[in-house]
């Protein structure tokens, strides 16, 4: 079944303390549950779903939930789909269990909650109670389109799992390949994917550790980015937490301890700060509400590392909710006239809003004492976008109403911003995705491109507008704009002035792309190591796999003309003691997956004479195959000195590349190059190629290198398949 997981009751590790509850913002914060209502009890719910289906007349009690929180959001909607729904989830889950021992029925209830509170629309729940259905029941996607209608047949096919048994261990990446597909003609398939994980992931604790870890961190890597991207804050910044406490269980529980020792303070300094607030603006008749907005665990963890010790009013922030956007601004001067701003604070993200929907003014205050308060500034509509995202848009295919439509009766649209539907971002992950040759080429690029966390817009000289991602170069705008037609791009101009195309662009410059006219240009293997867009660096693969032979154009794999600098791995990589079939070759140890004995490998003929040897699970392995290149046998000798690249993932803290080397060295292995790559998220990445005295040594050395404190990962180089051509 897709929704492993135990009993809600049991206390797993990702968990927060009972005590901690009321200080913590976990999922839908305070102000959206509303007052009086008890909070979801899937034991009760269980043993009414094994009761069965209430009559045709009235709705299941078990849905009442659903009910009442769908209702808070659309007064008028429709419940009859929802019945039905029900009834048909219930009947055909029955007799099935989760692994806490209760009906399974249990879980498409949860994650429909979860979407209500949120305001999710009715079609968007039905299609949640049903999500399973096709997956682990013998109901079939035609019975649901002949229910339900084309829409819910939709969202419900877009959530299901590919089946291991025909796809394998490639079964995962692409079943996110078909989900987000599925998300690029309706965005609300995500929105349900999100809170089916964060059911799963609250509900994880009775499964082994090792699947913990594996599924908290394709989380991680995959379903929180697009959450962020979706401006879904709710649903992450829960994710975030379960996730924090499955992975790094030290760290969580010491912020747990910072989080209750200040809510044991006698003082609070953040309410004292909003009631200084609350004074300012009643008296500038200003109408307004001003709440305390606990921080969550991983904002009070990074806030730690950052700042340092903690202060009072740094375990929260204001949130200042008014009625108008005008209204926004207001609060902002009288905030600034009456108490102490601390200018660096500003951001105005109601003028210039975020790519994923999101808008509010940020300020901060300081008091005297030096306490310093952050502060939120949005209107009640904004705040339900900011923790909603695209959910609380409702269903942004509908037609528009009224008074959402301009003079001419269109729906305006301004950019990739204002279109829900379809967001930049998500355009050009589904653009690059169709390129990406191999499920693991898909899978390591997806995590890559989500690890981008900000947006830049560059205009073009025709007045038009690109998206990329921050860190974007001028081959990257190239790609953007013209496709494979890139390749013959030669040069480029970035605010009138003559640039490089590797210039890194900068939010608001203007490129202008120079294309030449030869038909024969080709793309330099140096745009590779200047790409940080997918599709730039996958259209650039794809070409120079297609075209091996010598053409002035130097392939990933071909042997340097010129020297190289020692630390060029591909120049001095040693064949180390792998034997092939082929006599008077040389051997080279491909770099796209790092061989080492005992590995099953596979060798293929290259120009110059050289034998390239891949591991046989390598993706470039089927590529090389697939074009058509024989396999040369390989051995491995009796010299069991090894060469390996090795990437380990981090937390950013002070002092943690001195302490992997030195964990290194202890482990008697050579570091032949290091590179570490800038923050992203706090997290920080890097690659060492060792050289190792024995291939023995190799699961010991990654053990030490775990064992660094704010090391998360560490595993054995991938790069892209192409890069062993």
């Amino acid at each position: 079944m897709s929704a492993e997981a135990t009993n809600p009751a049991t206390p797993g590790p990702a968990t927060p303390s009972p005590k901690l509850s009321a200080s913590l913002e976990q999922g839908v914060s305070p102000s959206h549950r509303r007052k009086g209502l008890p909070r979801i009890d899937l034991r009760r719910l269980g043993r009414a779903a094994l009761l069965g289906p209430a009559g045709r007349d009235r709705l299941p009690d078990a849905i009442g939930h659903v009910v009442e929180a769908h209702r808070a959001h659309h007064p008028d909607a429709g419940l009859e789909p929802l019945r039905r729904a029900y009834v048909l989830a219930e009947s055909s889950h029955r007799g099935q269990m989760r692994k806490s021992g209760e009906p399974y029925i249990t879980h498409p209830l949860a994650v429909t909650l979860i979407l209500a509170e949120l305001g999710a629309e009715t079609t968007t729940l039905t299609a949640s109670l049903l999500h399973d259905t096709v997956e682990d029941t013998e109901v079939t996607l035609d019975q649901v389109r002949e229910e339900f209608g084309d829409e819910v047949c939709y969202l419900v096919d877009g959530v299901t799992k590919l089946e291991k048994v025909d796809y394998g261990a490639a079964a995962e990446p692409e079943t996110f390949r078909k989900m987000l597909v599925a998300t690029g003609n309706d965005v609300r398939v995500m929105s349900i994917k999100l809170a089916d994980r964060l059911h799963n992931m609250r509900t994880l604790g009775v499964m082994r550790p090792e699947k913990q870890a594996r599924i908290a961190k394709v989380t991680r890597d995959v379903l929180i980015p697009l959450a962020e991207r979706l401006g879904v804050q709710a649903l992450k910044t829960e994710l975030e937490d379960l996730v924090f406490a499955i992975l790094h269980p030290e760290e969580y529980e010491h912020t747990r301890e910072l989080i209750a020792d200040n809510a044991a303070r006698e003082d609070d300094p953040l309410a004292e700060i909003a009631e200084e607030v609350r004074t300012v603006l009643r008296d500038a008749g200003i109408q307004a509400e001003v709440l305390i907005r606990p921080r969550h665990f991983v904002s009070v963890h990074r806030v730690s590392r950052k700042r340092g010790p903690m202060r009072g009013a740094d375990f929260g922030r204001l949130l200042v909710l008014v009625n108008e956007d005008a209204d926004c601004y207001g609060v902002l001067g009288e905030l600034h006239t009456c108490l102490t701003p601390v200018v660096s604070e500003f951001k105005d993200f109601i003028a210039v809003p975020k790519f994923n929907l999101y808008q509010s003014l940020h300020t901060a205050v300081a008091r005297g004492d030096g306490e310093v308060a952050e502060v939120l500034i949005r209107t009640h509509q904004m705040h339900k976008v900011a923790e909603a995202g695209v959910i609380a848009l409702g269903n942004p295919y509908a037609p528009p109403s009224e008074e959402q439509t301009d003079d001419d009766g269109e729906r305006p649209f301004d950019g990739e911003r204002a279109d829900p539907t379809r967001p930049g971002w998500l355009s050009r992950l589904l653009d690059w995705q169709e390129g990406a040759p191999d499920p693991d080429t898909f899978w390591s690029t997806l995590r890559e491109d989500l690890a981008q966390d900000r947006e830049i817009t560059v205009f073009r000289a025709d007045g038009g507008s690109l998206g990329l991602p921050e860190g974007a170069s001028c081959v990257d705008a190239a790609y953007a704009q013209y496709g494979e037609d890139a390749h013959a791009c030669i040069g480029a101009r970035v605010n009138g002035r003559l640039a490089t195309l590797s210039t890194v662009l900068r939010d608001g410059d203007t490129v202008q792309l120079l294309m030449g006219q030869d038909p024969a240009s080709e793309p330099s293997r140096e745009w590779l190591e200047h790409a940080h867009t997918p599709a730039a660096r996958i259209a650039i693969q794809r070409w120079m796999a297609a075209h091996p032979s010598p053409s002035g154009t130097e392939t990933p794999e071909a042997p340097a003309a010129t020297p190289r600098p020692a630390a060029d791995v591909r120049a001095s990589r040693p064949a180390a003691n792998a034997v092939v079939d082929q006599p008077g070759a040389s051997v080279r140890l491909a770099g796209c997956c790092t061989p080492v004995p005992p590995d099953e490998v596979t060798g293929f003929a290259v120009r110059g004479g050289v034998v390239t040897v891949h591991r046989v699970e390598c993706a470039g392995v089927a590529r090389m195959k697939s074009g058509g290149r024989a396999e040369v046998g390989v051995r491995w000798g009796d010299t069991t000195e090894c060469r390996v690249t090795l990437v380990a993932e981090s937390f950013g803290r002070p002092h943690l590349l001195a302490d992997l080397t030195e964990a290194i060295a202890l482990e008697g292995v050579a570091i032949v190059s290091a590179t570490v790559e800038p923050p992203s998220q706090q997290r920080v990445r890097h690659t060492y190629t060792l050289q190792l005295p024995d291939a023995a040594h190799l699961p010991g050395l990654m053990r030490a290198m775990r064992n660094v404190p704010g090391v998360y990962d560490v595993s054995r180089a991938q790069h892209q398949a192409a890069a062993a051509q």
